[in-house]
């Protein structure tokens, strides 16, 4: 069992698969409770299996980031069930990539509602009772492309994160005295993000996303964030393969 880690309560969202489900059972392995939440309630209960069959414990939570009064709901669940709440990662995130002439306003859409409206939804429903028993860890999943916009096709996608960047930032400064804030920036990470992409540039993506580092590497900087003392904050990690020039 890790020090730092061991019986500590982590919600994760976008949990039933890809990185999520790769940090849940990292941080299971080493003593973590962990709660998976997504809207695909058979790929929760497969994750949840899969701690539970190594002796971990886990739950699984549906969940859409976009409804705010569900977010709430499982927030009180998780605690109900297991007595507190100490982490939340906020990973769950959509990446279509297309380029702006095309004027997908669909697509916008939902990358504002679930890359920067599910992350509000997310940090609303944790932070009164975070800043309440004067602790929690609030881990927001950005990108690379929060760092540098990823154009042509991903300036909006890049909006986003660039937004996630700034509010963690933000919250940093404002609640940072008691309750840790992390900004997680991958590179290519394999998952199921680039699937996401289904126009006109979905050959570049997938292309892109040859070079792409497995989601343990991103689940062991996460991992890396929570253990450290109650009194390190560790506020950006930034990872990329390093073949990767963006």
């Amino acid at each position: 069992m890790s020090e730092g880690i061991g019986n500590k309560v982590v919600l994760i969202t976008g949990g039933g698969t890809g990185l999520g489900a790769e940090t849940a059972r990292l941080l299971a392995s080493k003593g973590a409770i962990v709660a998976v939440a997504a809207r695909r309630k058979d790929k929760l209960d497969e994750v949840v299996a899969q701690i539970t069959k190594a002796g971990g414990k886990a739950g699984a939570y549906p969940l859409d980031v976009v409804d705010k009064v569900q977010f709430k709901a499982v927030v009180d669940k998780v605690i109900a069930d297991f007595g507190k709440l100490d982490v939340l990662v906020n990973n769950a995130g959509l990446m279509p990539i297309r380029p702006m002439a095309e004027v997908n306003t669909d697509e916008w859409d939902a990358m504002i509602d679930i890359n920067l409206r599910g992350v509000l939804y997310g940090i609303a429903s944790v932070l009164p009772g975070f800043l309440a028993q004067s602790s929690g860890h609030i881990i927001n999943i950005s990108s690379v492309a929060g760092i540098k916009v990823f154009s042509p096709g991903g300036t909006v996608y890049s909006g986003t994160k660039f937004a996630v960047r700034a509010i963690s930032e933000g919250l940093r400064h404002e609640v940072g005295n008691k309750v840790r804030v992390t900004s997680i920036e991958p590179g290519a990470v394999e998952s199921d993000l680039k699937y996401n992409t289904t126009g006109t540039a979905q050959s570049t993506v997938l292309d892109f996303y040859k070079s792409a580092i497995p989601a343990s590497s991103v689940a062991r900087a996460i991992t890396f964030a929570i253990e450290q003392p109650a009194e390190v904050d560790i506020n950006e990690i930034v990872l990329r393969p390093t073949s990767q020039e963006f």
